[in-house]
């Protein structure tokens, strides 16, 4: 039996200032985009889907210690599920810490029709300064490049750059890596330089500016899968553009 391919989806955002309303707008923002998606369940401590039938309620009341528990939409067939935690500030960019939304989806086609709008909803619903969402198997290769191995330094695999530790990157507004589908806010593009009009033709070709004056930026037409020459080509030309992503460049914009 194929095991299911799923969408990884994380988000970064300053931290929950008590409960701000962030938590709830990323579920609208994924109920909005999937319209039979409802993630109004919980799970035991056994992984047993318990039903909220007062889900906002709850959610409110559950947001605690910057984050809020795992939800999920109660089905095994195809199941969907969010969590957000609160990222230390001595493991963040600056010193200060972050609300991180992280959340899995099969890679089917009901998600890919509407992974751009889901994804935008939850980033611009947690007031994100960047996220990305990417299929699990890419997802894995990326990680490497910040993972340090037992002799020290990240060892990346299928020759992607190496990239800083999450808290040796200098502003919270800088991406930590690229993924499939990419959320810069303003300030994020701002500080990584895009768009460039004469440099990211092919990118804005694929891009759509948020409410909130962000971007949506999509690096290949299909979803991200780098046992594919032309999508590894594609990952390692958007690094060599941006180098402040993952704290390579040593200027200063």
């Amino acid at each position: 039996m194929t095991q299911q391919k799923n969408l990884i989806i994380t988000i970064h955002a300053p931290a929950l200032v008590g409960n701000d309303g962030r938590p709830l707008a990323v579920i609208h923002g994924m109920e909005k985009a999937l319209s039979d998606l409802r993630l109004e369940w919980r799970l035991s401590t056994g992984g047993r889907p318990i039903a909220l039938p007062q889900r906002d309620e709850w959610l409110a009341e559950n947001t605690v210690d910057g984050g809020f528990p795992l939800m999920c939409n109660g089905d095994i067939r195809f199941p969907v599920t969010v969590t957000g935690s609160e990222r230390p500030g001595i493991l963040s960019p600056g010193g200060h810490a972050q609300f991180e939304v992280y959340a899995e989806l099969p890679l089917a086609e009901p998600v890919l029709t509407a992974a751009t709008s889901l994804f935008e909803g939850m980033a611009e619903g947690a007031g994100a300064f960047w996220g990305r969402a990417t299929p699990d198997d890419a997802a894995v290769d990326i990680a490497y490049q910040t993972a340090p191995t037992l002799e020290g330094p990240p060892s990346p695999r299928r020759g992607l750059p190496a990239l800083k530790l999450f808290e040796d990157i200098r502003s919270p507004e800088t991406p930590y890596y690229l993924g499939w589908l990419n959320y810069w806010s303003e300030a994020a593009a701002r500080t990584i330089g895009f768009p460039d009009p004469a440099q990211d033709a092919d990118l804005l070709s694929r891009s759509r500016r948020t409410a909130s004056g962000g971007w949506v930026v999509q690096l290949t037409d299909a979803p991200l899968d780098l046992d594919d020459p032309a999508h590894l080509d594609a990952l390692k030309r958007t690094y060599e553009r941006f180098p402040e992503i993952g704290g390579r460049s040593t200027t200063r914009r």
